[in-house]
């Protein structure tokens, strides 16, 4: 799996998704520009010692990311407004899960462009503006793994397991 950050803002955000991406061996792309300088110390803080284990790839922009794509490659752009439910997502392998900045999302022509692939994850309290970045990635993505069977997982009762 791949998870793609967009413009991320907030460095703790980036370094628990960070943190996500190791624990569950995802690829994580970064595209430019950042809210943050990439040796942040908060980013560093949130993503502790485990930016040694995850595969990450920063993007200046867009476009680039977008060119390095496999052709068969399927982006998943989750967003307030989207026509269906994360869970109605039906997740392979390699797809990429796309999520915009903490404070304006993915671009709206994007979305439109994309409205197939175009996922929600529902909201109840019409005064809350959003969830937290890093808590949506790993949603979708433990939704994405276990449609698969949450294959490669570690044995539970491995010596010195912990949550």
């Amino acid at each position: 799996m791949h998870i793609v950050l967009v413009e991320p803002e907030i460095p703790p955000n980036t370094g628990n998704v960070a943190r996500l991406c190791a624990a569950t061996k995802t690829t994580l792309h970064l595209i430019e520009p950042f809210g943050f300088k990439l040796d942040d110390k908060q980013l560093k803080r949130a993503g502790m010692d485990y930016w040694q284990n995850v595969e990450w790839h920063r993007w200046p922009d867009w476009p680039a990311f977008q060119a390095q794509l496999p052709a068969n490659a399927r982006l998943w752009f989750i967003e307030s407004e989207g026509p269906r439910l994360y869970t109605e997502g039906n997740y392979a392998p390699d797809d990429y899960l796309v999520f915009g900045r903490e404070t304006a999302g993915l671009p709206r022509g994007l979305l439109e462009r994309n409205r197939d692939c175009w996922l929600r994850i529902p909201m109840f309290n019409e005064q809350s503006r959003s969830l937290n970045l890093s808590n949506c990635a790993a949603l979708v993505l433990f939704e994405a793994l276990r449609q698969q069977g949450f294959k490669g997982e570690l044995d539970p009762l491995r010596e010195g397991a912990s949550g």
